[in-house]
């Protein structure tokens, strides 16, 4: 290594205050899994603190016998993240580094079959949420753990940082005849909470039969955003590039039940919405007579590569992240789909399914996980009222969730 690659080295380990459940998995000498045979459910973003993914990292101790990796598992977007949009499933194969068979969990099958599982002892899951009930990884982990309690497989997640921290809850809470692929399981919108944390909540509400244990972080405190942590960003899927697309993604991801695009198909989705119906300046006036905590709401024109209005003159807003402590893009999102409404009239819309595998139920509901939601949005219900109905369905969870933290540095003391 030279001397510029060994000071980066350094660097990497220096900036990193935590340790993820993987970083502990290396530090170890992958002790937990010596003598294993092993199934690892992962993506291009299950990198340790040292941008060094989980499959390299693991390579030589299956190739000197220590430990048996027997299948590799990958999410929606791919194990490459190579899929740019929804709904566009993808084939398995075999992993180029040691041939390991490489299983899709997001086409044919959302959930490893007992042929998939064959000789596997134990499935490691090492998957970046992205903090929000929608992203799918979680429900993957989930199908996951229903699979291994059938089949008798214990089940090992390494614990990853909430991008968007532990404290902050928002939105509504799913209704379970409202479940589906961006919600399986009742959670608020922004949760609040780790990867390990929900299968914990899994394990504990749902697949008791499940053998789970959480290899969980060092360092991580429930206030830490993203850009605290001194973690590396890997995309954890292709549309969330940054901690900043993060961020505004819980409340985001309902833009994706309409007629307005979400960004998708520009360099910033979910920050940037929009539609050719719409006048940008007026839009960007309105959203900001209202005084949302945090955020300020730049007019903004934009043509969408792919996806909703691909190469078509778009206008709408970029939504500025002022304090990300005290912004709330629930709320946010809410309040952009009721300008949306008054402003375009009949032209806004929300999309037929299907959407995510429903094919009855709208999009806009799933998301929600109600049908309350878009009714007080189309009927330009109070934005406080919508947010007060929405503070206490997540104060109803509440002690659910506290009940699954996981003891961060300063409360081990």
């Amino acid at each position: 290594m030279n001397v510029l690659g060994g000071a980066l080295a350094a660097g990497a380990k220096l900036m990193a205050m935590v340790r993820t459940g993987l970083d502990r998995l290396v530090g170890d000498g992958f002790a937990a899994l010596r003598g294993r045979s092993v199934g690892i459910v992962c993506n291009q973003a299950s990198i340790d603190s040292n941008i060094d993914h989980i499959l390299d990292l693991i390579e030589p101790y299956h190739r000197s016998g220590a430990l048996r990796v027997r299948a590799v598992f990958g999410p929606q977007h791919g194990l490459g993240g190579h899929t740019q949009d929804n709904m566009i499933e993808w084939e398995g194969g075999a992993d180029a580094r040691a041939g390991w068979p490489v299983y899709s969990l997001y086409g044919e099958h959302r959930e490893p079959t007992p042929a998939m599982l064959d000789g596997i002892d134990l499935l490691v899951v090492d998957l970046q949420d992205a903090g929000a009930r929608y992203y799918t990884f979680v429900w993957t982990m989930a199908l996951c753990m229903k699979a291994c309690a059938l089949a008798g497989v214990p089940v090992l997640v390494l614990d990853r940082p909430n991008p968007v921290g532990g404290l902050e809850v928002e939105g509504s809470v799913l209704r379970p005849e409202f479940a589906s692929f961006v919600g399986l399981y009742p959670l608020p919108m922004r949760h609040g909470m780790t990867i390990g944390e929900i299968a914990r909540y899994l394990a504990a509400t749902f697949f008791p039969r499940c053998e789970l244990r959480v290899l969980e972080m060092e360092g991580w405190e429930r206030a830490m955003l993203f850009g605290d942590t001194g973690l590396p960003w890997a995309m954890p899927s292709p549309n969330l590039p940054t901690p900043d697309s993060a961020l505004v993604y819980p409340g985001g991801c309902l833009i994706e039940g309409t007629n307005l695009s979400e960004g998708r198909g520009t360099t910033r989705p979910f920050e940037i919405v929009g539609a050719p119906y719409l006048d940008g300046h007026r839009f960007c006036e309105a959203l900001n007579r209202i005084g949302l905590p945090g955020v300020k709401f730049r007019p903004i024109q934009f043509e969408p590569t792919f996806n909703k209005f691909a190469r078509a003159m778009c206008e709408g807003c970029f939504i500025h992240v002022l304090d990300r402590r005290s912004y709330r893009p629930v709320l946010t999102s809410v309040a952009i789909l009721q300008e949306a409404t008054r402003q375009a009239g009949g032209r806004f819309e929300w999309k037929a399914p299907p959407y995510e595998y429903e094919y009855e139920k709208r999009p806009i509901d799933i998301l929600a996980g109600n049908s309350w939601l878009a009714e007080s949005i189309s009927r330009l219900v109070p934005l406080a009222e919508i947010g007060e109905r929405m503070a206490d369905e997540c104060a109803t969870f509440e002690p659910t969730r506290e009940k699954l933290y996981a003891p961060t540095s300063s409360e081990r003391g």
